[in-house]
Formats: C-alpha cells, structure tokens, sequence
C-alpha cells in the first residue's frame, strides 16, 4: 500500500511538472515590455537581432541575426532566424530562415559577419529576396558589401545569390533644383567623404549598416551606411529587387549616420538612425524629405524624456507600421550585449506625432491600444 501511494505521489508530481511546463511554453503575451526577455512559443528568448518585419496575407515575419552567448554570437555562427506572428505580442519559432555555410570560401561561410537582414516580397516574381550587410570571413570589416537571398515560401529557406559592393561606375542622382543638387568634383574633394567615395568609385561603394524600403508604387530602395560610416547612400534596387540600377543618392554627407530606418507617412518620407559609436548607444537622428530622392533634411533627436540622449540604451533597426491601425508605427531597436551576444534585447515603443514631428517617449509597458483605429 505505501508503495503505491508512492507511486501515485510521483505521478502526479510528474503531471504538474508537464502541466506547468505546458503552461510556460504557451503562455500568452498581451502587451511589450521594452527591454525585457522576450519569449517565443518555446519559452526561449527571440533571436533575431538587427531585424526586421515583413507583414504578409495577415501575419508577421520577424527576421534577425540568430546569436550564440559570449562574444562569438558578434559573427554568424547561425544564420538568420524567422518568427511569425498574428498580434506582434505573441511570436512562433519558424527556424532558421538562411543557413551560414561550412564552406570557408563561400560568402557567408561560419563566422562571417552577418547583420541586419530584411525581407521584402516582390510581387512580378513572387519571391521573397533577403537583403543584408555581409563582411566577409577573416577580414573584420573591411569587405563592407551587402549580401541577397531569395526563396518560395516567406520563411525559407533561402538561397544566397550574391555580394558586392553596389553602384561601382555610378556618380549620385540629385533632384534638379535642390541644394544637394551640387556636382562633386574628382579633382578637389570638398571634404574626407567625397575622397573616399571616389576612391571606391571603380569596384563600388561601402555598404554596412541597412535597410530595405519599398514604396507605394512598388518600388523598392536600399539604404545603407557607405563611405567608411561617413556618409548614407539611398539607391534603387532593379524591378526584381535583387540588384542595383546604379541611381542613388548621398545623404547628409560626412555625418557618420548608420542604423536606418525608413518609412512614410502621409506622402512624406521619413528616417531614423543614429551615430557611430560601435556597440554603446547614442542619440538618435530623425530626417524628413518630401521625395524619395531628397533633398532630406536633418531634424534633430526623435527621442524625447530620460535616456533620450542614449535612445533609451538601444539603436534604430526598423519603423513597423501596424496594420489594420490608423497613423501607427513601431521604433523597433536593439540593446546590444556585445559580451554575451545572445543576452540581447528588444525596444519596441510607439510613435507619436506632434504635426509632422515624430516623437519617442519610453514606456515600461505598452500595447497597440496607444494607437487609434
């Protein structure tokens, strides 16, 4: 008899523990919490850093740099890992969307630096096409070429095409009229910017830090960090968005500008990034421009309250608009753990407007009641 009420304690021990579990692994998120852990539907942290969102036929795709703990999670160990999502709070393991590769010589071979993936859908191809900046195996930071990959199904696989450095050959495309429109002289750079883009001017131009844009029209922009950081170029990405036509812009030349994120409101386009000061925050920069290819203006710290000189301790990655919602953006942004790569975390927190100013206050804990309808 006492065996058996022995037995019976284990079992049932046994079955709260399953029940527990249980409820961890599919415990419901009902809001964020900036800066906190972020479980999956697998109880695990997300992994997917120096992201971005793709929202498609009603659900959202979360694509990141996939880290390991210590400092090796600073290279691509990995990959690039994929969530979906039907309310933005709760968020389904989809895996690795695109595999490093074990061969040494490949582009993104293990321990390549891989950052800041985007996924755009092209409707003429019905592709998805993955876009990142690549440094190459070994070489630090030096390569400074941006990497592309396609596949079927929004969650991958993917399959790696290429990397480069774009534009090679091509000279910047300036709005007629407007002060940018100034011709840069090959002979007498007029600052440091301009001799380094003319010393790349024959294999192509420097792309680090990135995003991907796609307008109402279809077409679609890269935007990256060119120039050894001093300087961001906004270029266009041929019909099926897995190349460059070679049109492109300078912008806030000489500046050291990386982080961008881009998006529109109400016609008018805007932009948020920040300096340069390797892993530590700092402040943000917002631009404005009423064409696509400038001129962009310079506007200040979006950031507003404490912390708002260090951007709450994050940098920009995206600007999510929500769907189904009026007027509503999410600054997406990451808090950097460059010891223990896998320990970072995620900033999420709404965009106000004030008129055409956007505005960024922390808050602890929020949901997308913030936003009307």
């Amino acid at each position: 008899m006492r065996k058996d009420k022995s037995y019976m304690f284990r079992l049932l021990c046994s079955a709260c523990l399953i029940f527990t579990i249980n409820l961890t692994t599919t415990a419901q998120n009902n809001g964020f919490s900036p800066g906190a852990l972020w479980p999956d539907n697998n109880a695990v942290h997300i992994n997917a850093h120096g992201g971005g969102i793709l929202y498609q036929k009603g659900t959202y795709y979360w694509f990141g740099e996939h880290k390991i703990p210590g400092e090796a999670g600073n290279t691509a160990q990995v990959g690039v890992h994929c969530y979906s999502s039907k309310n933005l709070y709760n968020w389904k393991d989809e895996g690795i969307a695109l595999k490093v590769s074990n061969d040494t010589a490949n582009d993104i071979a293990k321990g390549c630096i891989l950052e800041r993936p985007k996924v755009v859908y092209n409707k003429l191809t019905n592709k998805y096409v993955m876009w990142f900046h690549l440094e190459l195996l070994g070489k630090g930071y030096d390569a400074a070429r941006t990497g592309v990959a396609i596949s079927n199904n929004v969650a991958g696989p993917y399959t790696f095409l290429k990397s480069y450095r774009p534009n090679a050959g091509f000279m910047p495309f300036y709005m007629p009229g407007t002060p940018e429109n100034e011709k840069i002289n090959k002979q007498h750079p007029a600052n440091k910017s301009d001799s380094i883009f003319f010393r790349d001017f024959p294999t192509g131009q420097m792309a680090r830090d990135m995003t991907i844009f796609v307008d109402d029209d279809g077409k679609a922009y890269h935007i990256f960090s060119s120039e050894e950081n001093n300087t961001l170029h906004l270029a266009e990405l041929t019909n099926d968005y897995t190349g460059h036509t070679g049109k492109f812009i300078r912008i806030y030349i000489g500046h050291s500008t990386e982080a961008p994120a881009l998006f529109k409101r109400h016609g008018k386009y805007y932009m948020i990034g920040s300096g340069c000061t390797g892993w530590a925050p700092n402040a943000a920069r917002w631009f404005s421009a009423n064409s696509i290819w400038g001129p962009w203006t310079y506007q200040g710290n979006p950031c507003k309250g404490d912390r708002a000189k260090l951007t709450f301790g994050g940098q920009s990655t995206f600007v999510l608009p929500v769907a189904g919602k009026n007027d509503a953006f999410i600054f997406m942004a990451d808090k950097w753990a460059p010891k223990d790569a896998i320990d970072g975390r995620y900033i999420w927190l709404p965009i106000t407007f004030n008129g055409d100013k956007p505005e960024i206050k922390w808050l602890n804990n929020w949901n997308l009641d913030v936003f009307q309808n």
